[in-house]
C-alpha cells in the first residue's frame, strides 16, 4: 500500500512537471529563432549598405551601417565603412565623424593595416601630420609586411617638414626593400633643402650604380647638378653614358643645352647642328629645342635686345627640319611660330598654312594665321580660313572675331555685325575681348545706321573697358555728327584729351563735339592746337574754317578751307563752301 501511494505521488510529480519543461522548451525556440531572425537581419542591413556604398549613394549607406552598427555595436568593419562614407564628406563636421568612426574600429581591431591607412588619411586631411604618422607607425610594428608603407610614412614626415624622420623612413624602406627610384630621389631632394649637396650627389649615385642602363636616371644627375651651379660635373656623367649607350638621343639633347649653361655657347650650338643632322635624336627632341630657343629670342625682342647670330642659326636648324621632314605638320607649325617671333609675317602665314593642310590639330595655328592676315590686310583670305576654322571650332569666340574685323575692311557691315554678335555670345568673361568685339559693332550698327544698336553696343564696350579710347573716340564724334547726347560726347572726348593732350585726332574730336554744342570759342582753342601740329590734315584744316565761320570769320574760314583742299581735301561739299564762303 505504501509503495503504491509513492508511485501514485511520483506520476503526479511528473505530470506536474510536463508543462514546466514544455514552457521551458519553446522559450528557448523563440530566443534562438530570434537570434537568427537578428543575424540575418543584420546581414540583409549591411549587404543593402555595401551595394549602397558601390553605387556611390553614401546617404544610403551610412544610414544602412548605422543600422547594422546597432544589430552589432562591436563590429569594427561597419565603424571602418562609416569612417570612408564620412572622409568624403570634407565638412569639418564630417572628418570629425570619421576620426570618431576611425578609432572606434582601430579600439576593436588593432591588425588591419587598412584601418590604419584610413585613419592616416584622415588626420593628413585635417593637417594633423603628427597623428598620421603616429598611425602608421603603429600598425608598422602591430603588422608584419607593411614595409611598403614606408613610403608614405616619409611622405607625411616631409609634409610636416620633418625631414631627419623622412630620412630614417626612406632608409628603412630601402633596407626592406631595396634602392629605388622613390627613396633615392626624394632622399636627394632632402638632403638638397639641408644643403647637404655631397650626399645628394651620392644618392644620385646609387642609383645610377644599380641600374647603369636607365638613362632617366643619368639625365636627373646631370640636370640636379647643371641646377645647383655645376653644369660641367654633369657634362661628365652625360658623356659617360654617351660612351656606353651611343645612341642615347635624350641624353645627346641634354649634353648641349649643359654646355650652353656651362657657358660654352659655340660648342653648345655645334652640338645642336649635330643633333639635328642626327635620325637616333627624336624628333619631338628636335621641335622642342627649336620651341625653347624661340622662347629665347622672344625674350630678348621683348627687352630690346635682338640677338642677330642667334636667330640666324636657329633658323637654320629650322631650315634643316623642313628639309629633313618636310610632311611633319609639328615642323612647320613651329616654323610658324619662330618667324612670327621674328616678325616675318608672310612667312609665318606660309607655314602655319602647311601645318593646317597637314593635319596639325591646333588651335593656336589657325588663331595665329587669321591675326597675321588681319594685320596683312588680307580680308579675302581671312574669311575664307575664318570659315574653314569654324568646322573644326564652332565655339571659338576669336576666330567669329576675326571674320568680323574682315567683314569691317570689305564694308559688308550686315554680315560683320552678324559675326560680331555670336563672337560677343561666346566671348565669356573675357573683358578686353569684349570690349572689343562690342566697339566693332558700335562701328558697324553706325555704318548701317542703326544707331540705337550703335549706341548700345558702345555703352557695353565702355561697361567692360571704361577707358577704351577708340570707343570713347568713335562714339564721342558719332555723336557729335548726329547732334544726340551731347553732354555725354563732351564727357568722353574731355576724358581723352586729358589723358593725352597732344593727339591731334582726340583734340580735333574734341573740338568737333564743342563746335556741334555751340562752343565755338571753345572749340577753336582746341582746333588750334590740332593745326599748329605737324601732322594736322585736311580735315582738321576744314573743321577749323567751319569753327571760324560760325564766329563769322568769314575770310580766316575761307583761307582755311582752301588749305585743307590744297591737303587733298578736295570734295564737292568743301569746294561748295569755298566758293559760296558760306557752310550750307
Amino acid at each position: 500500500m505504501y509503495h503504491l501511494k509513492k508511485l501514485v505521488f511520483l506520476v503526479l510529480g511528473l505530470l506536474v512537471l510536463v508543462p514546466s519543461f514544455a514552457q521551458r522548451g519553446k522559450k528557448k525556440q523563440k530566443e534562438d529563432a530570434f537570434a537568427t531572425a537578428s543575424v540575418m537581419e543584420a546581414e540583409r542591413v549591411f549587404t543593402e549598405a555595401e551595394k549602397n556604398f558601390i553605387l556611390e549613394d553614401y546617404t544610403k549607406a551610412l544610414f544602412y551601417f548605422q543600422q547594422a552598427l546597432e544589430y552589432s555595436p562591436g563590429n569594427a568593419t561597419v565603424h571602418y565603412k562609416m569612417a570612408e562614407i564620412y572622409l568624403k564628406g570634407n565638412t569639418e563636421n564630417d572628418l570629425q565623424r570619421a576620426i570618431q568612426s576611425i578609432e572606434s574600429a582601430l579600439k576593436l581591431e588593432k591588425k588591419n593595416k587598412y584601418f590604419y591607412l584610413l585613419a592616416s588619411r584622415i588626420y593628413a586631411t585635417q593637417h594633423q601630420f603628427g597623428k598620421a604618422a603616429e598611425a602608421l607607425e603603429t600598425m608598422l610594428k602591430e603588422i608584419s609586411g607593411t614595409e611598403e608603407n614606408l613610403y608614405e610614412l616619409a611622405a607625411i614626415y616631409l609634409q610636416d617638414n620633418r625631414f631627419d624622420d623622412a630620412l630614417k623612413a626612406y632608409n628603412q624602406a630601402e633596407a626592406a626593400l631595396g634602392i629605388n627610384e622613390l627613396s633615392s630621389l626624394q632622399k636627394q631632394r632632402i638632403y638638397l633643402l639641408k644643403g647637404k649637396m655631397n650626399e645628394a650627389i651620392t644618392e644620385g649615385d646609387k642609383l645610377i650604380n644599380t641600374f647603369p642602363d636607365e638613362e632617366r636616371y643619368v639625365l636627373s644627375q646631370a640636370e640636379m647638378l647643371s641646377q645647383q651651379g655645376q653644369p660641367a660635373q654633369g657634362i661628365t656623367y652625360v658623356d659617360k653614358y654617351i660612351a656606353d649607350h651611343p645612341d642615347a638621343g635624350s641624353s645627346k639633347v641634354l649634353r648641349a643645352g649643359l654646355y650652353h649653361d656651362a657657358g660654352q655657347e659655340q660648342k653648345s650650338r655645334e652640338m645642336v647642328s649635330q643633333l639635328f643632322e642626327d635620325s637616333e635624336v627624336a624628333l619631338t627632341s628636335k621641335v622642342l629645342m627649336l620651341g625653347t630657343y624661340n622662347a629665347t629670342i622672344s625674350q630678348s625682342r621683348t627687352k630690346k635686345q635682338n640677338d642677330t647670330p642667334l636667330e640666324n642659326f636657329v633658323t637654320g636648324l629650322f631650315e634643316k627640319l623642313k628639309t629633313n621632314y618636310p610632311t611633319d605638320a609639328d615642323v612647320h607649325l613651329v616654323g610658324g611660330d619662330l618667324f612670327l617671333t621674328l616678325e616675318k609675317k608672310d612667312l609665318a602665314c606660309v607655314e602655319y598654312l602647311k601645318a593646317i593642310r597637314l593635319g596639325a590639330n591646333s588651335f593656336e595655328a589657325w588663331q595665329n594665321l587669321l591675326y597675321l592676315e588681319t594685320q596683312t590686310g588680307a580680308p579675302d583670305s581671312v574669311i575664307v580660313h575664318a570659315e574653314q576654322a569654324l568646322e573644326l571650332y564652332p565655339n571659338q569666340a576669336m576666330i567669329y572675331y576675326f571674320n568680323g574685323i574682315a567683314y569691317t575692311r570689305k564694308k559688308n557691315f550686315r554680315e560683320a555685325a552678324r559675326t560680331l554678335e555670336q563672337a560677343k555670345r561666346l566671348a565669356g568673361n573675357n573683358s578686353g575681348l569684349q570690349a572689343e568685339i562690342c566697339g566693332m559693332l558700335g562701328d558697324s550698327y553706325n555704318a548701317l545706321k542703326d544707331y540705337e544698336k550703335s549706341d548700345r553696343a558702345y555703352e557695353d564696350a565702355l561697361a567692360f573697358n571704361p577707358n577704351y579710347e577708340y570707343v570713347l573716340n568713335n562714339y564721342s564724334y558719332y555723336l557729335a555728327l548726329r547732334k544726340t547726347n551731347l553732354p555725354r560726347a563732351e564727357n568722353m572726348s574731355a576724358q581723352l584729351v586729358k589723358s593725352h593732350p597732344d593727339n591731334s585726332s582726340y583734340l580735333d574730336t574734341h573740338a568737333w563735339v564743342l563746335y556741334q554744342e555751340g562752343k565755338y570759342r571753345d572749340a577753336r582753342k582746341t582746333i588750334e592746337k590740332v593745326v599748329s601740329m605737324k601732322n594736322a590734315n585736311a580735315l582738321h584744316f576744314e573743321h577749323y574754317g567751319d569753327i571760324l565761320y560760325q564766329l563769322g570769320e568769314i575770310d580766316d574760314a575761307v583761307a582755311q578751307w582752301q588749305k585743307a583742299k590744297s591737303l587733298h581735301g578736295d570734295n564737292e561739299a568743301l569746294n561748295r563752301k569755298i566758293t559760296d564762303r558760306k557752310i550750307h
